[in-house]
């Protein structure tokens, strides 16, 4: 194969080689190139290649936003998120991305930061690039988000929550429910003979709240409910904060017998505090976790939580995103993937 005639350097005002560039390079047309590098099957092999040869020469990157401008689609798939810093959400994210990339797509992540606001601007942002398809986490959005996903009419999957209710109307998501998890793990520990309870939460975002809702019902029922008994910080949750909580729960309310904590940071600062302080655990107070992220099952003694099906549910989303894309109906609009409560040694 001759080598490609080198093209002058691009006139546009950034310097990028452009898909006319490559064409002049390799003596083709542009929409040529185009179809070449997409592997098209009507285009002969042996200029696929000296088309991708070229590409490679030149450094031509392709523009992502004017291929989905003139095909009016895009390979890409745009996923909110709230943070980056919780395992929680990297096992979710990595599953997700790993079912579109086998498929074709790529993704395009951004990060919320629990903010309705930011979350807002990054959608608009996003939708900017035309993106074929949307995972959002969550249900709980401000009125302007929600207007730009409905008016956007891209197809759309929520993660990680469900909406309350049987009814078939409402968005596709893929989740557990919050609330009967925060019930199950109240239930467990009344089951061990704990009766009080507490619930010790951060960050106090709509899922978090969904599990103080469960656990809060579940004493109404026993009938051992007392408001005094939920310790609410909207600080970030973490290891050190967890310690913080444990140790005010223990010093203001020393009739406590049992803490449910909303996630597992909290509870594994909990552990590592009630070490350093003497207090046994579980025979002086038991501590119960929740999501069962990594190193759980290691403290000690190991953390009693439940465990939520992350990846499952990145999976799972994904596939029924790929799935509304390609314009077919999922078999359900609202997948439960569940919750299981893990016993060990905490408890």
């Amino acid at each position: 194969m001759p080598p490609p005639v080198l093209p002058p350097k691009s006139h546009r005002s950034t310097g990028r080689v452009t898909l006319s560039d490559v064409a002049r390079a390799a003596g083709v047309s542009p929409s040529t190139v185009s179809r070449a590098l997409r592997g098209e099957r009507s285009v002969d092999p042996a200029l696929i290649e000296r088309v991708t040869a070229t590409s490679r020469l030149l450094g031509y990157v392709p523009d992502p936003a004017a291929r989905a401008l003139a095909s009016q689609r895009s390979d890409h798939v745009a996923i909110l998120i709230p943070l980056l810093s919780n395992a929680l959400f990297v096992d979710l994210l990595e599953a997700a991305q790993t079912t579109l990339r086998a498929a074709g797509y790529q993704t395009l992540m951004g990060v919320t930061h629990y903010d309705a606001s930011e979350e807002e601007q990054l959608l608009r942002e996003q939708l900017l690039h035309r993106p074929a398809g949307l995972l959002v986490t969550g249900l709980d959005h401000n009125d302007a988000t929600r207007k730009l996903m409905e008016s956007s009419q891209v197809p759309c999957v929520h993660l990680m929550d469900l909406p309350s209710g049987d009814s078939a109307e409402g968005p596709y998501c893929v989740g557990f429910r919050q609330t009967q998890a925060g019930a199950a793990m109240t239930r467990h520990l009344l089951s061990k003979g704990h009766r009080r309870i507490a619930f010790a939460a951060a960050q106090l975002d709509p899922r978090v709240m969904q599990r103080l809702y469960g656990w809060r019902s579940a004493l109404q029922e026993a009938g051992l409910y007392e408001a005094t008994l939920e310790w609410l910080n909207p600080a970030p949750s973490s290891l050190a904060l967890g310690g913080v909580l444990f140790e005010q729960i223990m010093r203001q309310q020393p009739a406590v017998d049992a803490i449910f904590f909303c996630n597992d940071d909290l509870a594994q600062g909990a552990l590592m505090a009630a070490l350093r302080l003497g207090i046994a655990v579980p025979d002086r107070v038991a501590i119960a976790g929740f999501n069962d992220l990594t190193g759980s099952d290691q403290m000690l003694p190991s953390l009693t939580t439940v465990r939520t099906p992350r990846a499952q549910i990145g999976q799972a989303a994904a596939r029924m995103l790929l799935a509304l894309m390609q314009g077919e109906e999922p078999e359900t609009a609202r997948l439960d993937l569940g919750f299981e409560i893990i016993q060990r040694q905490s408890t």
